[in-house]
């Protein structure tokens, strides 16, 4: 059995498995960690013990890269276009990724695009959550407009890990949307 070394930083709780050979760094999982190869060396997100006075919701800033994504997504502006104009945005990165879990068109579902899509969402919005305060913990409204970009590209990230298989990084991703106050079926309601 690989050796645990609990990991502490800006709030957050992480044990990392450490085994012989595996690249550190190689590759993030959905709970905001370096990761190995597969099945190794991965960061485990733990439940975190609750905090006497609770940690305040993280929001988002409203004129951030999501609010310049809707806006050229509000005169029927093509999803591509958006996410060159603002590809800082978890939104648009989160909508291309729900529009290729389920198909569009002429064109099946693809959920390697998904994933890939969502992940991008997944990793602008973390980005952009530290920006705000976030420490790796703590709610995340889904009810705060600004939130909902990285909250869909959380659970869309999850849906299209479940599609490839990747089932313990699909856990991974619901646990993180629970931990962060919101429920899968409230940020689907988004969609």
């Amino acid at each position: 059995m690989a050796p645990s070394i609990r990991v502490t930083g800006a709030g957050a709780h992480r044990t990392r498995s450490v085994t012989a050979g595996a690249a550190a760094g190689s590759g993030p999982d959905c709970s905001h960690g370096p990761a190995g190869p597969p099945g190794e060396s991965q960061w485990r997100h733990e439940p975190r013990p609750p905090e006497p006075a609770g940690r305040p919701p993280t929001l988002l800033p409203a004129d951030g890269a999501d609010a310049r994504a809707r806006t050229a997504l509000s005169d029927d502006g093509d999803l591509r276009d958006a996410a060159r104009l603002a590809p800082a945005s978890s939104y648009v990165w989160a909508l291309l990724a729900e529009r290729a879990l389920t198909g569009h068109g002429k064109h099946p579902a693809d959920p390697v695009a998904a994933y890939a899509f969502a992940r991008t969402g997944y990793h602008r919005g973390l980005d952009a959550l530290r920006r705000a305060g976030w420490r790796g913990q703590g709610p995340i409204p889904v009810t705060h407009e600004p939130n909902q970009g990285f909250l869909r590209a959380l659970l869309a990230l999850a849906d299209a890990a479940e599609a490839i298989g990747e089932t313990d990084e699909a856990e991974r991703c619901r646990t993180f949307l629970a931990d962060s106050g919101a429920s899968a079926d409230a940020v689907r309601a988004l969609r």
